[in-house]
Formats: C-alpha cells, sequence, structure tokens
C-alpha cells in the first residue's frame, strides 16, 4: 500500500514539474505570467487552469492549461481528434461575446507539449465546487472545498445560465450541445459563464428561417474527450440522432438536479452500452418519481419536471426560464441589476442605488463582497454617481474586516478622499464621509488617515456650505480620540478657532466652542491655557449663547483634573474677562447666576491656594528669623570672650568676621549667619596669603616697648606712653575748638589708610595742635563730610612716640584696610555693643556721661582730675588697634586706672555727633 501512495505521490510531483516546463514553452508566457494552480475544468475536466498576471499592464487573468501528455495513451489519429475537438471549443469561445460567457482575454496558442489560451480571472468550475476534483492540485485548495453555494449564488447562477442559453438560441441560432457542470466556470466575481462550445452546433438555415440543427451521431469508439457528457444529454440526441435547442433545456433542467443534490445527475450513464441505458432512462422519465426531485425548492420544481420531459415539446425555451418566479428573488434581481448598469442612465442607477441600502443587509457578506462591491467601486469615474454610491460602499465597508477593507476597499475610496470638483458633489462626499468617519478611522491605515482622511476633514471645517461646517464641529468630538495630538494640535485646533471667529453664522460659532470645550480632555494644560483661553477673549459677538460657550470652556478647563487654570493666571486673566462679559445685557438671570458661580469658584480657590501658600511662607519666614537670632546669640555669646586663639582663627579661617570694616562697624557679627564660602576666587587666595605673611611677621617680633620721642624745640625724658594718653584723654574738659564750628582731636595714630564706614565728623581738638579726622563711611548719617585725613603719628609739643613698627603695613598704598584689630577696643569683661549704642542721648537739661568712656571701663572723673594718655594700641587705647596681638601687659610700666572725670556738654555733643 504504502509503495502505491509513495508512487502516486511521485507522479503527481512528476506530472506538476513537467507542467510547468511545459507551459513555460507555450507562447503565452510571452506575455503572461504563470502562477499558482487554482482549479480544474472544460470537458472531461481536461483543462488546468492557473492564476496569472499580463505582464504589460499587471492585469489579473487566468491560464487554460490542457496537457498533451494526458492523451498520451491514445492512437496519432486520437490524439488529433481531441486536440482538434478542443481547438474548436476555444476558438468558438474566442469569437463569442456576452456577459454570460467566459471572456478570452488571449487567445489559443500551442505548442509541443501543451495547449493554452487566457480568460477573465476565474475562482472554480462549477464541478470543483460541487465536489469533482478531477485534475486539481494536491491537496486541493481549501477555498474550493469549503465553499458553499448559498440560495442567492444558486438562483442568480442559474439565471445567468439560462440568459446564456438565451442568447445562444436567439441570438447566434446556435445549440451548445454539452452543458454540464464542468462547462460552467465561476470567475471571480463569482458570476457563472459559460464555456466548453467543442460540440456546439450552429444552424444551418440562414438566419431569417427557422434554425435547424444536424447532430453527428454516437460513436461509442471514440475517445470520451471527443464525446459531449453523456449524462447531461438529451436522450434525443442519442436514440433519434436529432437536437435541437430545447435539447440544451434538457440539459439545464439536469445541472439544476446536480446543483441542488452535490453535483449528481437525474441518472448514472453505462458508457459500455449507452442505448440501452438511455432506453431505461427513456421509461424513467416518462415515470418520473417525485422523490427525484425531492431536493429541488418546490418553486422550481415543476419547471424542472418539465425541463426533464422526454417530448421536447414540452420543455420550455430559455427565454420562458428567465421569467419564471423561481428568479424574481431580491438579490438574485440586485445582482442581475448590477450586471445590467451599462444599460441604464444616471436617473436610473441614482433611483437604484437609494434603494440599495435596504437590500445589502439580506444579501451574503460573499456575495457583497465579490459581486456588488466591485461593481460599486466601478462607478466611482462617474462623479455624478459618487454621491449615491458611496454610502452603500462605505455600508460594506462596516461588513468587512480590516484586511478586506484595506485591500478591497481603500484603494478605490483614495481618490476620492481628495476629488473636490464639482463643488456640489464635493459637499455631499464631505457630508457622507463625515457621518461615517469613526469608520474610516478605525479601520484606515494611520499613515492613510495623514495623509487622505484629516485633510478632508479639515476641509469640512472650512467648507463653504454652514451645514458641513455644523455637521463637521458636531462629529470631531466622537472621534477626537483617534486623532494624533500633534495633528489636532497644529491642524484641526487652528482651524476651529479661524472657523469660529471668521464665521457669521451663530450656530456654527456656538458649535465650535461646544466642539473646543468637548476635546479639551485631549489637550494638554499648557496647551489650553496658552492657545484656547487667550482665544476667547478675541470672539467679536456677545450673544448668550457664544458667552455661554466662553463661560463653559472656561469651567471645563477650571474643573478639570488634568487641566486646571493657576492663581495667577486667574487673577490676571480669567476672573476680569469672565467679571466683565457676566454683566451683559444680554444675559437672562439663570445665565448670570451661572457666570456668578463659576467666579465664586474661581475666587475660593484662589484665596484658598494664595492664603496656604502666605502661610507657609510665614512659617517658614519665622523660621529662618529664629534661626538667625539663634546663631546671632551664639556669635555674640563666642565674641564677648575672644580669646587670642580666637582672634587667630578668625584671621585665619576665611570667615567673613575679619573681611572688612562694614562687617564690624555696628558692634555686631552680621556676617556670622551668611555661609562660608566654599572656593575663593584667586584675588581672595592672594589677600589671605598676604595677610597669613603679615601675622608670621607680627608673631616673629618682639614685644614693642614705649620710646621717647625727642621733641623738635626740647627735649623732654621720656614718657610713659600709657600714663600720657590716659592723661590726654582725661584733660577732654579742657578743650577748645581749634576752627569752624567744631575743634580737631589729634590723633595718636600714626599715618595710614583712611578709616571707612565710621561717617563723617567736624574736626575736634584734643588739646593738641595736630588735628585728626576721620573719612567719610557709611555711618555718619546727617553729618557732613570733611576733608578725610588719615590716621597720623600723634604730634605734640613735647613728644611723638614712633609706632612705625606697628603702622609699616598700613602705610601700603592700595591694600584694603584690615580691621578686624577694632575687637581689641573693647574690653574681654564686657560683652560689644554697636557703635549706635555707643552714644545714647541725654535727657535734656541733664549731662550723661560719655558712652565712649564707659566703653573702655572707666570710672567717672571728677571735672579736675588729671587724666593720663595712654598710648595707641594698648587697652582702653582710641583708635583702630595695628596689631591683634598686642597687650597692654607687654609694657614695662603697670596700666594706671584712669581717674573718674565727669565730661563736659559741647565735649558730649561733639562725641555725639561723631558716633551718631
Amino acid at each position: 500500500m504504502e509503495s502505491m501512495l509513495n508512487k502516486l505521490k511521485s507522479t503527481v510531483t512528476k506530472v506538476t514539474a513537467d507542467m510547468t516546463s511545459a507551459v513555460m514553452g507555450n507562447p503565452v508566457t510571452r506575455e503572461f505570467e504563470v502562477g499558482r494552480h487554482i482549479a480544474s475544468g472544460g470537458p472531461g475536466m481536461s483543462w488546468r487552469i492557473y492564476n496569472g498576471t499580463k505582464k504589460s499592464t499587471k492585469q489579473e487573468v487566468a491560464v487554460f492549461v490542457f496537457d498533451k501528455k494526458i492523451i498520451d495513451r491514445y492512437q496519432k489519429f486520437e490524439k488529433d481528434q481531441i486536440v482538434d475537438s478542443l481547438k474548436k471549443g476555444v476558438q468558438q469561445l474566442t469569437r463569442l461575446r456576452h456577459p454570460r460567457l467566459l471572456t478570452v482575454q488571449h487567445p489559443l496558442e500551442e505548442s509541443r507539449d501543451c495547449l493554452a489560451f487566457c480568460t477573465e480571472p476565474v475562482f472554480a468550475s462549477l464541478a470543483n465546487v460541487l465536489g469533482q476534483w478531477d485534475n486539481l492540485p494536491s491537496p486541493v485548495p481549501t477555498d474550493i472545498k469549503e465553499y458553499k453555494l448559498y440560495d442567492v449564488e444558486t438562483k442568480y447562477g442559474l439565471l445567468q445560465i439560462s440568459e446564456g442559453l438565451s442568447f445562444l438560441h436567439s441570438g447566434v441560432k446556435m445549440v451548445h450541445g454539452n452543458l454540464c457542470a464542468e462547462n460552467v466556470i465561476l470567475n471571480k466575481s463569482g458570476a457563472w459563464k459559460i464555456m466548453g462550445f467543442d460540440f456546439s452546433i450552429s444552424s444551418s438555415n440562414p438566419c431569417d428561417a427557422e434554425p435547424k440543427y444536424v447532430c453527428k451521431e454516437w460513436d461509442p469508439n471514440l475517445p470520451p474527450l471527443c464525446l459531449p457528457n453523456p449524462e447531461y444529454v438529451a436522450p434525443e440526441y442519442i436514440l433519434s440522432v436529432s437536437c435541437d435547442a430545447v435539447s440544451d433545456m434538457y440539459s439545464l433542467g439536469v445541472l439544476i438536479h446536480a446543483v441542488f443534490n452535490e453535483g449528481k445527475p437525474v441518472f448514472k450513464v453505462n458508457k459500455q452500452d449507452i442505448y440501452k441505458s438511455f432506453s431505461r432512462q427513456l421509461d424513467q422519465l416518462s415515470h418520473l418519481s417525485p422523490g427525484v426531485l425531492n431536493q429541488i425548492p418546490e418553486e422550481v420544481r415543476e419547471h424542472v419536471k418539465m425541463l426533464l420531459s422526454v417530448t421536447p415539446n414540452v420543455r420550455p425555451d430559455a427565454d420562458q426560464m428567465t421569467k419564471i418566479p423561481f428568479f424574481d428573488d431580491v438579490g438574485a434581481m440586485t445582482l442581475q441589476y448590477f450586471d445590467s448598469l451599462f444599460q441604464r442612465d444616471n436617473l436610473q442607477k441614482s433611483q437604484f442605488y437609494k434603494g440599495l441600502p435596504k437590500v445589502l443587509p439580506k444579501l451574503p457578506k460573499r456575495v457583497v463582497i465579490y459581486r456588488i462591491l466591485p461593481a460599486l467601486m466601478s462607478e466611482f469615474v462617474n462623479p455624478d454617481m459618487v454621491p449615491f454610491v458611496l454610502p452603500n460602499v462605505l455600508l460594506i465597508a462596516e461588513e468587512c474586516t480590516k484586511e478586506e477593507y484595506v485591500r478591497l476597499v481603500l484603494p478605490d475610496l483614495t481618490p476620492v478622499f481628495k476629488q473636490q470638483e464639482p463643488v456640489q458633489v464635493h459637499m455631499w462626499i464631505l457630508l457622507i464621509f463625515l457621518q461615517k468617519m469613526d469608520l474610516l478611522l478605525t479601520k484606515t491605515p494611520p499613515e492613510d488617515i495623514k495623509n487622505s482622511v484629516l485633510p478632508m476633514v479639515y476641509r469640512a471645517v472650512e467648507a463653504p456650505s454652514k451645514q458641513i461646517q455644523e455637521l463637521c464641529l458636531n462629529i470631531i468630538p466622537t472621534f477626537a480620540n483617534l486623532i494624533e495630538y500633534p495633528s489636532m494640535k497644529n491642524a484641526l485646533i487652528p482651524r476651529i478657532k479661524s472657523t469660529c471667529l471668521q464665521t457669521s453664522s451663530l450656530a456654527v460659532r456656538v458649535n465650535s466652542l461646544v466642539c473646543l470645550g468637548k476635546i479639551l480632555e485631549y489637550l494638554d494644560k499648557w496647551y489650553v491655557i496658552d492657545e484656547i483661553l487667550p482665544f476667547l477673549q478675541q470672539i467679536p459677538s456677545r450673544e448668550p449663547a457664544v458667552l455661554m460657550g466662553v463661560l463653559g470652556i472656561y469651567k471645563c478647563t477650571f474643573t478639570h483634573k488634568k487641566l486646571g487654570i493657576p492663581k495667577e493666571h486667574l487673577a490676571a486673566k480669567s476672573l476680569p474677562h469672565l467679571v466683565s462679559i457676566s454683566i451683559d445685557n444680554n444675559l437672562n438671570l439663570n445665565q448670570f447666576s451661572s457666570f456668578m458661580s463659576v467666579i465664586k469658584d474661581m475666587l475660593s480657590r484662589m484665596e484658598a491656594e494664595h492664603k496656604t501658600k502666605l502661610e507657609q511662607l510665614h512659617v517658614m519666614q519665622e523660621q529662618h528669623r529664629s534661626l538667625n537670632i539663634n546663631q546671632m546669640n551664639q556669635s555674640e555669646e563666642t565674641k564677648s570672650t575672644p580669646s587670642p586663639a580666637t582672634q587667630i582663627d578668625e584671621i585665619f579661617s576665611g570667615s567673613s568676621g575679619s573681611a572688612g570694616v562694614n562687617c564690624k562697624e555696628n558692634g555686631s557679627s552680621s556676617a556670622a549667619s551668611q555661609p562660608s564660602r566654599v572656593s575663593l576666587t584667586l584675588e581672595e587666595k592672594q589677600r589671605l596669603a598676604k595677610e597669613q605673611e603679615q601675622a608670621a611677621k607680627l608673631r616673629s617680633q618682639q614685644p614693642l616697648a614705649p620710646q621717647s620721642v625727642k621733641p623738635a624745640t626740647t627735649t623732654t625724658p621720656a614718657k610713659d606712653l600709657t600714663s600720657s594718653l590716659l592723661n590726654s584723654m582725661t584733660s577732654l574738659n579742657n578743650f577748645s575748638l581749634n576752627s569752624g564750628p567744631r575743634g580737631t582731636i589729634s590723633s595718636a595714630f600714626p599715618s595710614g589708610p583712611s578709616m571707612g564706614g565710621m561717617g563723617a565728623m567736624g574736626p575736634v581738638s584734643n588739646g593738641f595742635n595736630t588735628p585728626m579726622g576721620f573719612q567719610t563711611g557709611g555711618m555718619g548719617i546727617g553729618m557732613r563730610p570733611t576733608t578725610p585725613a588719615l590716621y597720623g603719628g600723634m604730634a605734640t609739643t613735647t613728644s611723638t612716640p614712633n609706632f612705625s613698627a606697628l603702622t609699616q603695613n598700613q602705610n601700603q598704598p592700595g591694600k584694603p584696610t584690615n580691621m578686624s584689630a577694632l575687637d581689641s577696643l573693647f574690653t574681654q569683661n564686657k560683652p560689644k555693643v554697636s557703635m549706635n549704642q555707643m552714644a545714647p542721648k541725654p535727657a535734656p537739661g541733664t549731662t550723661a556721661p560719655s558712652p565712649w568712656l564707659n566703653q573702655f571701663g572707666m570710672g567717672q572723673p571728677s571735672q579736675t582730675a588729671p587724666v593720663q594718655v595712654a598710648p595707641m594700641g594698648m587697652q582702653g587705647g582710641f583708635g583702630a588697634q595695628a596689631n591683634p596681638f598686642f597687650n597692654p601687659q607687654n609694657f614695662s610700666q603697670p596700666v594706671a586706672a584712669p581717674a573718674m572725670m565727669k565730661q563736659s556738654a559741647p565735649v558730649n555733643n561733639d562725641l555725639k555727633d561723631l558716633f551718631g
């Protein structure tokens, strides 16, 4: 058994390979590409059917191929008879042209191995569909194996065969002679076509006379391919060697029986004893039992019985058969109408297309897609018919899968998307497409949506018809979720805004606002705030419907979770606009109340948000203030008892405490709360290096001792600088004004840089001739600046102390003054106070003790007590300390405690002016 199967398999493979080589040698292949073997048909199922395409136009065709190897078993004269019979049938078919006959695209071509010709695209033969799979590829194609005929296809197919026979009998005066299932071909659209004219007989009488047909006597010795199918041949053809048009009608009756009985004819014929078999068949036909026609529909059963009658005159002719009630089916009539469209004018077509949507749901999907849809598509070339055809096409597209839509509908639909002429037709096209927009956006690929569908929507928004604009604006929100965001933002929204501003129709303007309100959820927050809300203020009309539309957009944006309006925009733009239009005289009470409700909601939210923000800011400020106070207290505690080590750290740590005079001028550490710098600039690093070098030099020097200075005129013994300074300070009561409204105070400092940040003050005399002044700074509010005076050496008539060692660094030009030495002016026993606290105003009529003297821990001396002058730089001295490491205990003589003194009013006033 296995050997037989393997042998059969190898035979099929060999035959397939041989067929390919045979076809390739045929002249048909010069113009056509031969593809896959799809079906078989013709007399004895001898023709193999291949799909193919024309090389020049890519037009789809079917290629019929007869392989001569099939008849190798016959003698040469028999082979010639078979080939001649097949040639006759194809040549006769090529000469005949009718919608019910198979259309030949390329005539018969013969080669050494095969015969071949091309026809319109073919699905299969009726015999293949009914289960006769001879000469088919292995395995049998699934689409043929699973194909089932619908009632409407059967009815209309039989009607088509009847119409074809009517054409042959009445128009051509020809008898087919071999009408059977293998000679009926179903084309790609499902239409039934007649072929196999190998045994056709033409009338021997002139056209105007009664046709007369002469047939040949049945010869059982001829090859089967040289004889018609005996199961479909009329009895008179065999028994009396006569034939007529009614002989074909008998064949039609057998064909109807086969269609409703899975391809089985009425009787089986014994081909070995054909005459005896037909004699028995004749008796059975005379007394036809009801069970033979049991599967045939009742409405056509009587007509089939008449077609199978032994008496030829009883059989209906082809024209009568086309008019029987069996074919008065809505679906069959619809298909018949489509086949005769070329005979109709536009008015008839339009009436038919208007009623077609009611019929389409009653037809099978396969019939609609492969029969009706191509006919509808062919009408797109007629612009006047497009508005009538397009609704039906879209109705069919709804029943198609996405793959079927893309393959069968979209290619012909794409030009219609872009059609703009004539204008009236264009308006109808837009209207129809807009009504089916969800279908288009669902099944059309994204690229085609972008290139074809959306441009059509944009044209609809800007259409001159207000009805089209209204419909478009009403439909856009229904498919907004299918539109890509860039297309919506850059193309759709700008057109809607432009239409709203330019239209003169109130309905269009209101619909524009409603459309925008419905698609807000598909937009970004900042696009709505930057593009939509400012646009609302540009709308010129003040009709109540427009104002309520504006309010609706504001409310949607304000309440939407994704969008929302910031309080800044509410305060600056939204609320002013809403308040201004809320008092429009066109609004009624309910509309005004709606405005007020939204405005109040906006105000409430703005108040809540801003109040929350301010409360949070207040809490942060309080926390920051308390933190600063803590830092200042810590700084005051640290600086109240400075130690030499702390001062060294302050100098070399790079902190802001010794950065300059302004940081210490109020006696408080204002820079303590500032964060330390992470990195220093090159100039700061150079300055720091110089300060470190200076500090190193000062640490390496020996403690300084007071030196006696010889006066220019008189020689006096050296004085104790500390006693001299104290004496000078106690003698302030005897100072007198030297020049101008104020006296000058001679400075005990050598010449150096000016002291900034101390305020401007007039010259005050301290009993010496050398004046002393301070450069104008930031502290002297209300004090007239005078000529800046540098800290010079103390010039007296008796002695001048030499502080050149202390002031050598101060005399360097261009170098900023290091005022950190002022820290030593304060005693280590008392906390530092600001400059403003040094001179409180005394009560009128009273003489308050000088805060300047109290700052240095001196008691109140008597007015006549002698005052000792302390040298500069010592504890209790007056001025900036040149050396922060210089302490009074380094002098040889101890410092005497100054006596208490009482200052006079003029002196107090001078000091008050000096220190604010």
